[in-house]
């Protein structure tokens, strides 16, 4: 990438100073609005002469996530910052939670220093001490469950006790503590506990409760370690792929002793994964489930993880793609051992491909794609196959510089072409493009194919385990073919079921169509299943990391995940984190006529269902007046046994206020609209009404509340499988997926709300803040419903 101007040069310098590697420094100055904000946050804390990388990126963290309601107190968590006051991301979180609640109200130091463990020192032994008590309180669950133990709840018992513990010591302590405890994992410890189906008698009554109790629940598939499938790497030498050949030969590839202890000794015996998107488009939810098995193998082996750019395609791909990949890798929380590019082995992938001529094994071919395509079905050998071996490695120097038109030769391995598997067939594994590369320039006008490259880097990157989606089995043949015959370490290759889901599509050409084609708002539109779009839409990547840890590494191929499976993991996330709010969406006026026009109480109202009397910071305050507002759906004319909404001479209790009772109803000209609803209060609240409603109220006489824009998301498709219909599929996009309400009233307390922030709306749903908010018209994306439907014929 060419640096745009001096200021840009200053701003790399700048940002290199406080630790930050090269590729972070690069894309923030791609980022205008980041780049303004870390250098006055680097002002700010004084550090313009540099510091120590761990104080940077706490650094880069304010400046990315620093709450824009309380900057007036930036410059006091910095100092903090700065003096190693504060020197943890746990610390870091603490304190913008604690100033997003402050805002630009004064605070007290000893408060804020409580809040955030300033000067609490956890030493190894205190936690050793916790895991210790946690471990003996448990003793009996973890003896019986053994390794199917939820070590997640472990963990959380000691930071709960010790939040201010450094995490990987916990981790570590724990994991130690399981060994000494348990000992070698068994065969049965790796074993999917399989459900008996079992005829139970109906419990009397009296014993329901006492039962339900007692009953002991199957570890759930999340609680399964689903890596324990894998081999160790010093396992690599054994036969798992044998490749038939149409002569009656059969290649048995394995690794010989010398190559698996040469690879070893390069790699310690640690395992190596990679993670090869092609920069050509957004990731979505597929993607999400091979970067758990990519880098969730490598994390919970202790290994290494390459974030891998497959560019091979200079046409398609684009330095946007790359930087989204590289953001939403780490969003997901994952972090790459290493970004490296297919491109930066360009010119051992060209060494290796003359090699590969010299040894007999491939040839340059002259078929257009139409011929090639025509003599693979008929399974006939091309004209120029058994050119001379010489002649070959003459034409290949000339595709190399240019010498030869686009489309007049390819480079073609020569495999097999009477094969069963189709995917021996002579694969093309050079073609020229005279196109510049967006990483390599202009210095290649060949570029080498998937099925030749993906391999070939594979093992030079000395990955241990190449895993893949099951779409890619039938070229395991090709890819052992490849690296046997160059002499190559083969990687253990092993493929899963893809990730489908209902409602939506996840080809990249058919994404790409839709966004193209203005179907949808972009890439990040919330109704798509990119992880762009489903972080805009308020998702959180915890959320879907369980959905697919739930769903497991197999290889059942075909099956379809019901979107509803998502959504439970979404709001099993969100009713934990999102604090409570009140919005109405379609405001109908109600007048208090029993209360007097001037008087406004402020009503505490709970951020959280479990929320303690005694912490001020669970409960936000909300104006009751004369003049409040209620929802339109929530108000009907005719009453019924079982509505237990707001009708005329009906009582109903405001969330967190009084009971009203509607003693009038005013109607516009047309005798039918319902204009405004008079209700008189109970403020003794004697009555005891069943339906409760959200509202909102005007914070003085005459006030209107605040008016928000709220967008409402259903599926993109009507049809699960919208692939099914082939053609057609563009005509079952959902002409409802997106409703936009542009008049809703919210409490002020959200008026500081900040893009990204996750809200529950009683009784609504639950919403997210959207990067299209600005100041004085926030617009807030439904992330999902409230209601659950998994379980009851959600997949």
């Amino acid at each position: 990438m060419v640096l745009k101007d001096d200021n840009s040069e200053k701003s790399l310098e700048l940002f290199l100073s406080i630790g930050l590697d090269e590729r972070t420094a690069r894309n923030t100055i791609n980022n205008n609005k980041v780049t303004a904000n870390l250098t006055a946050v680097i002002y700010e804390a004084a550090v313009t002469d540099g510091c120590d990388r761990t104080t940077g990126n706490l650094l880069y963290s304010v400046a990315t996530k620093y709450p824009t309601n309380a900057l007036v107190h930036r410059p006091t968590l910095l100092k903090y910052i700065v003096t190693s006051k504060i020197k943890t991301p746990a610390q870091l979180e603490a304190a913008f939670a604690f100033f997003a609640n402050t805002g630009p109200e004064d605070f007290k130091l000893n408060e804020f220093e409580e809040a955030c463990g300033v000067g609490i020192e956890v030493s190894p032994e205190d936690i050793e001490k916790a895991v210790k008590d946690i471990f003996e309180e448990n003793k009996k669950t973890i003896l019986e469950q053994r390794y199917r133990t939820n070590v997640g709840e472990l963990f959380g018992h000691v930071r709960k006790c010790l939040p201010w513990a450094d995490p990987k010591i916990v981790k570590k302590l724990i994991d130690d503590k399981m060994y000494e405890l348990l000992g070698e994992k068994t065969a049965a410890d790796n074993e999917k506990p399989t459900k008996k189906k079992e005829k139970k008698e109906k419990p009397a009554k009296n014993e329901e409760k006492k039962a339900v109790v007692e009953a002991t629940p199957e570890p759930s598939e999340e609680d399964l370690n689903p890596y324990s499938i894998f081999p160790q790497p010093e396992q690599n030498n054994m036969v798992h792929t044998e490749v038939f050949f149409s002569g009656g030969s059969v290649l048995r590839c394995s690794n010989s002793k010398e190559v698996l202890d040469k690879h070893l000794k390069v790699t310690g015996g640690k395992v190596y994964t990679r993670f090869p998107p092609e920069p050509n488009g957004y990731l979505h939810i597929g993607h999400a489930k091979a970067m758990f098995v990519d880098f969730g193998l490598a994390k919970e082996r202790g290994g290494c993880c390459y974030l891998r750019y497959d560019d091979t395609n200079p046409e398609a791909e684009k330095e946007e793609y790359i930087n989204h990949i590289e953001e939403i890798v780490k969003w997901m929380g994952w972090e790459p051992f290493k970004i490296t590019y297919t491109s930066d082995y360009f010119q051992e992938l060209y060494d290796l491909a003359v090699e590969l001529i010299r040894r007999g094994h491939a040839y340059v071919d002259h078929q257009t794609g139409e011929e090639i395509k025509e003599y693979r079905e008929k399974k006939m050998n091309s004209p120029w196959r058994d050119r001379p071996v010489e002649e070959s490695l003459k034409l290949f120097d000339e595709m190399r510089r240019g010498m030869i038109e686009e489309g007049k030769a390819t480079l073609r391995m020569k495999q097999d072409m009477q094969s069963d598997n189709f995917n021996m067939y002579d694969l093309i594994a050079y073609r020229i493009k005279f196109a510049p590369h967006p990483k390599a320039g202009d210095k290649w006008c060949i570029y080498p194919s998937y099925d030749y490259a993906h391999c070939t880097v594979d093992s030079l990157e000395n990955i241990t385990h190449s895993l893949c989606t099951l779409e890619f089995e039938t070229r395991r043949a090709s890819y052992y073919w490849l690296l046997h015959s160059l002499d190559l370490y083969m990687p253990y290759v092993w493929e899963y079921s893809r990730l489908n889901v209902t409602n939506t599509v996840m080809s990249k050409r058919k994404l790409n169509y839709i966004v193209t084609n203005k179907y949808v708002d972009g890439w990040d539109d919330p109704r798509l299943l990119t992880l762009a779009g489903l972080r805009r839409r308020g998702v959180t990547s915890t959320a879907i990391n369980a959905f697919v840890r739930g769903i497991g590494i197999t290889r059942s191929d075909g099956s379809m995940i019901h979107v509803s499976r998502l959504e439970h993991h979404i709001r099993e996330e969100l009713n934990k984190t999102a604090p409570r709010t009140m919005v109405v969406l379609n405001p109908l006026k109600v007048v208090i006529t029993n209360l007097e026009s001037d008087k406004v109480m402020e009503l505490d109202a709970k951020r959280w269902p479990d929320a303690q009397n005694d912490d001020p910071s669970a409960f936000y305050k909300v104006p009751f007046s004369r003049v409040i507002y209620i929802d339109q759906s929530d108000f009907r004319m005719k009453d019924s046994k079982d509505y237990y909404g707001f009708a005329p001479g009906k009582s109903v209790l405001l969330r967190y206020a009084f009971p009203i009772k509607c003693t009038n109803v005013v109607f516009a000209d047309d005798n039918e609209t319902v204009r405004e609803i008079h209700a008189e209060y109970d403020p003794e609240k004697k009555s005891k009404p069943k339906g409760v409603l959200q509202w909102v109220g005007e914070s003085s006489p005459g006030k209107e509340p605040l008016k928000v824009e709220v967008r409402l998301f259903e599926k993109l498709f009507n049809s699960e499988n919208p692939a099914e219909l082939n053609d057609d599929w563009l005509t079952d996009i959902n002409p409802n997926s997106k409703v936009v309400v542009s008049g809703a009233y919210a409490v002020s307390t959200l008026k500081d709300a900040a893009v990204g922030d996750r809200f529950q709306f009683e009784r609504l749903g639950y919403y997210a803040v959207d990067k299209d908010s600005e100041p004085g018209k926030l617009v807030f994306n439904r992330t999902v419903t409230l209601r659950d439907s998994y379980g009851k014929g959600g997949k």
